[in-house]
């Protein structure tokens, strides 16, 4: 793990590979660890990062009063790009992720050369129906932790309702893992609530509004069986932006880059080889 500072505090990442730089973006209450089939199988022709953002399952949080609405950890994308002095970034975004990769596309482009959205919230999906009521019941104080210690349960993390839906297969280890950063440090676990109630689709519908600005090359890479993100979304997505392509990842939920590793690789590599002059 490396890490750097930024002005809104120290980020951890995972690097490996050399050339074009690949970056991936996580959603909440998991990490980097999310692409940890996908990166080995990228790093082959690319320089692939994937950081662990502040999203809840890091284990560092973020310095007091550090901006953790959606456009606040955009910037944070941006800054990471910028700190670390990446260009023609092809950045790759799942599930809350995706709609930070949206946000950062239409404010923050300069330092991007592609966009790649695997399933993820968009429009008026952001978060989810399913996942509302966790925003409301985050506002009473200790809801979040006894959330947590509910989770220590293997059982429990399996439900739809936390990780069930977003894997079609099951890894208790990684799940449990997730939710460590969170039970351990209430900073990180305050930060995460914050952002858990700071989602609202007023900011993926004022992107959407935007996408036709951003004219590089996007890649739309859907699961047609995620639960939470329908197909409809994806080819909503791929319309909307000029110059963009649906691709799908069948016998997948949310996480395609643990159901289906070689596919999502395999789709993202052969968008981020395409020539630079198409993304000009």
């Amino acid at each position: 793990m490396n890490d750097v500072m930024l002005p809104q505090g120290r980020i951890r990442y995972r690097e490996a590979g050399t050339g074009a730089p690949i970056v991936l973006v996580h959603g909440l209450l998991t990490d980097g660890e999310l692409w940890r089939e996908v990166i080995p199988l990228l790093a082959r022709d690319f320089r692939v990062i994937a950081p662990d953002w502040p999203l809840g399952s890091q284990t560092l949080a973020l310095n007091d009063g550090a901006d953790l609405s959606p456009p606040g950890l955009a910037r944070l994308i941006a800054d990471f790009l910028e700190a670390l002095d990446l260009n023609e970034v092809t950045l790759v975004g799942n599930d809350s992720g995706g709609a930070l990769c949206q946000l950062v596309a239409v404010e923050h482009p300069e330092r991007l050369a592609r966009l790649v959205l695997t399933p993820c919230d968009a429009y008026d999906n952001f978060p989810p129906k399913a996942f509302r009521p966790l925003q409301a019941i985050s506002r009473i104080p200790g809801s979040l932790q006894a959330i947590g210690q509910l989770l220590r349960l293997p059982a429990a993390r399996r439900t739809p309702i936390a990780y069930g839906w977003v894997m079609k297969r099951a890894d208790d280890a990684l799940t449990g893992s997730w939710l460590e950063p969170s039970r351990r440090d209430p900073r990180i676990r305050r930060q995460m609530g914050e952002f858990l109630r700071a989602m609202r689709s007023g900011y993926t519908e004022a992107a959407a509004r935007r996408f036709g600005e951003f004219e590089k090359p996007v890649l739309i890479a859907w699961a047609p069986e995620d639960r939470f993100f329908k197909l409809s979304y994806g080819e909503r997505l791929a319309n909307a932006f000029p110059d963009a392509r649906l691709e799908l990842i069948e016998d997948s939920y949310t996480f395609v880059a643990l159901d289906q590793p070689a596919r999502t690789a395999g789709l993202i590599a052969q968008f981020a080889r395409e020539p630079a002059a198409a993304s000009a």
